[in-house]
């Protein structure tokens, strides 16, 4: 065996161990109370242009507005309007009294009243200090909000947008919503392990685990948010309590199912549950390592938001598949047989999995394998095409899933004033420039208007409304056009930033992070697949599966978006997040599978192995596919349209994995193949036995079964 031999006999027969495990338990349970307790919170930023590289033009703009007076504000616009009917002398008046009124509540002097050319509407500015916290900027947002209801003629209805407005509701949005997604994730997990289990107690055991995982690993991402800078918003714990407990969870069944197996051939417990470590520890790690090298491919993005899920999500992996592999053997060591009543294993029972349902399904599959083939295809190209006219990318009015007074502001605005007046864009260039910069923005097409908000003796900032809709085509096409025009100005050196410029550059970025990413994540699951299994021709057909189940499942998923659930567009982060959770997370069940059937053709040939894998691996796997996307789907309790998005294609796409791929169109590609499926292995050298069944006998009781 040699020395990883010896220590992986001495790591098992310590976490199995009749003292030791009761050791290794109160030590884990001791360190986990210690980080937990050095966790504290994770950093943030309140910088909207955080994410992107600092060499990005919208980020030096941000940088040069700040130089100017005023550049440290960022103002909430109070939208005042009487539907569609125009605006009394009464309501002007009652402006009037509350810009003099919200003074105590600005950060600077507050603009005067501005109507729209129809006098349908009218917008008050009023500064608030751009770098505040986030609680900061709520507080004085629901400030302000009571402050414009009071005092209003009758039919005059005011409401609060703007970038402060947006902060806020964005903010309000989360609280609370984290809590109630790690509840109903527990609750999901709790009631699915129930009905895997159909034991009373046993789901405890592993759900404790889980948990406890999920509450280090949040200690340790803050921890390293701090130490490193890398902020960490709602959004991103979010994601990382999903993949903790989807993924945990997922490796928790794995591991008791084949406990569950070995105690059925061995009467000592103990013994039994070293075996289905050293069985499924290897099929567990290597999922996990997939998984972690899969998110920090990540930090090759530069898009910083991305950056955070790759680590925090890494850390959340690592740290379940730790728990998964440590913690839970000891929580199962020091527990009995009992543990699995009422259906306790024991020795000389009979082995269900091997001729229940699953080994029918294979008897199937194995009749028709290129009947199977071609229909599993035909399904996953039909989905596909669901693609067909998806677009990508969000306006800031499509992103959230829930009302917001600041997008409602946004929308009665956007009907009375040009659309860019809420987000003006901003360009700063040199004050001696400002004549020729005006020209050149004043000519630009698609502007709306220009007027220089602030100076300095070096600087000059213009204030740009558009005439499209922010965040549209040609809000983005106008942006260019312009840095074309005022970059060729001049002396100027000039620079366009604001909120639709740094959408723009955020869209760039996370096509440039999609092209980068995406290779990077198919060649880890390739090298650990080809490291796993020894063989070259396996990781090519699995990893083609997968990348084919993503294509069905986005295309499913903007079918439904779009025709069922009204949204505009993909949001721009959604392929490549949804991308690497589903490879990195689907290609764990054809690991889970084709391990198994690496072991069983070492034994049986390839054709028998495979349907024997199918058999014993069938319902496990499928409990923790349904379960995964189950977990997944919960990411709809948050308020963004984000995080839907991905819960819908990851969750879709891992029931695909799961009940199609790994179920008729793997074992049918492994069958058509045969033993060319491990070339250039050993086993793509050895010759299948003639079929002579589709399953074999269970093993007599303390058989050991032959490791390939």
């Amino acid at each position: 065996m040699g020395l990883l031999g010896t220590a992986g006999r001495r790591v098992t027969g310590a976490i199995s161990g009749r003292w030791s495990a009761w050791i290794v338990l109160l030590v884990a349970v001791a360190v986990s109370g210690a980080l937990v307790a050095l966790g504290g919170e994770a950093r943030t930023s309140n910088d909207p242009t955080g994410a992107l590289p600092a060499g990005t033009e919208s980020v030096e703009a941000a940088a040069l507005a700040r130089q100017l007076p005023g550049g440290q504000l960022n103002p909430a616009l109070v939208v005042y309007s009487r539907g569609d009917a125009p605006l009394t002398a009464a309501d002007e008046a009652a402006l009037a009294a509350q810009a003099t009124a919200f003074a105590p509540l600005a950060t600077g002097p507050v603009s005067p009243p501005v109507l729209s050319p129809d006098r349908r509407a009218a917008i008050l500015a009023v500064p608030m200090p751009a770098q505040a916290a986030p609680d900061e900027v709520t507080d004085a947002v629901d400030r302000l909000r009571g402050a414009a209801r009071q005092g209003l003629p009758p039919g005059l209805t005011a409401q609060v947008s703007g970038g402060a407005g947006f902060r806020a509701d964005v903010a309000s949005s989360f609280d609370g919503a984290n809590v109630t997604l790690l509840l109903v994730t527990v609750a999901v997990v709790a009631v699915l392990l129930i009905v895997t289990y159909r034991s009373p107690w046993l789901w405890l055991v592993p759900l404790a685990v889980v948990g406890t995982a999920d509450v280090v690993a949040n200690a340790l991402i803050a921890v390293l948010s701090r130490a490193v800078d890398l902020p960490i918003d709602p959004s991103t714990t979010g994601i990382v309590d999903v993949l903790v407990f989807g993924a945990g969870t997922n490796y928790a069944l794995l591991l008791i199912a084949r406990y569950r197996e070995e105690l059925r051939r061995r009467p000592d417990r103990r013994d039994a549950l070293r075996h289905a470590l050293t069985s499924a520890g290897p099929a567990v790690a290597a999922s996990a390592t997939t998984v972690v090298l899969s998110l920090l491919t990540l930090t090759a993005a530069v898009l910083r938001n991305d950056r955070a899920i790759g680590v925090a999500g890494a850390v959340g992996i690592g740290t379940a598949a730790l728990y998964g592999l440590v913690v839970l053997p000891c929580a199962l060591a020091v527990c009995g047989r009992g543990l699995f009543w009422p259906f306790v294993p024991r020795p000389g029972q009979p082995e269900p999995t091997r001729s229940g349902g699953w080994a029918k399904v294979g008897a199937m599959v194995a009749r028709r394998p290129r009947g199977v083939l071609a229909g599993a295809l035909v399904l996953l190209v039909v989905l596909t095409t669901g693609l067909s006219g998806a677009r990508l990318g969000l306006s800031k009015t499509e992103q959230f899933r829930v009302q917001a007074e600041s997008i409602d502001g946004l929308r009665t605005l956007s009907r009375h004033f040009p659309a860019g007046t809420a987000d003006p864009t901003i360009v700063v260039g040199r004050a001696g420039a400002e004549e020729a910069l005006l020209a050149a923005i004043t000519g630009t097409p698609g502007v709306a208007s220009a007027r220089p908000t602030g100076r300095t003796t070096d600087l000059v900032g213009v204030n740009v409304v558009l005439t499209a809709e922010p965040d549209s085509s040609a809000s983005y096409d106008t942006v260019r056009e312009l840095r074309d025009r005022v970059h060729s100005v001049p002396t100027a050196d000039a620079r366009v930033g604001g909120t639709v410029a740094t959408n723009l550059d955020t869209r760039d970025a996370a096509v440039r992070d999609l092209k980068v990413v995406v290779p990077l994540i198919l060649a880890v699951v390739l090298l650990v697949l080809l490291l796993l299994l020894r063989s070259l021709v396996a990781p090519l057909v699995l990893v083609a599966t997968v990348v084919a189940t993503f294509f069905a499942s986005l295309g499913a998923s903007a079918f439904f978006f779009t025709h069922v659930l009204g949204y505009a567009a993909l949001d721009i982060s959604v392929p490549l997040l949804s991308f690497l959770f589903l490879v990195a997370l689907g290609v764990d069940y054809n690991i889970f599978l084709t391990t198994r059937a690496r072991e069983e053709s070492a034994i049986e040939g390839t054709r028998q192995g495979i349907l024997t894998s199918l058999a014993v691996t069938g319902g496990v796997i499928t409990s923790a596919g349904v379960l995964l996307a189950a977990v997944f789907a919960v990411l709809g309790v948050l308020p963004l349209v984000l995080l839907t998005e991905i819960g819908v294609i990851v969750g879709l796409g891992v029931l695909l994995d799961t009940l199609l791929v790994r179920t008729l169109l793997v074992p049918a590609i492994v069958l058509l193949l045969g033993r060319r499926f491990w070339w250039p292995s050993v086993l793509a050298r050895q010759a299948d036995p003639a079929p002579d069944g589709l399953a074999r006998p269970a093993p007599a009781p303390g058989r050991a079964v032959t490791r390939g």
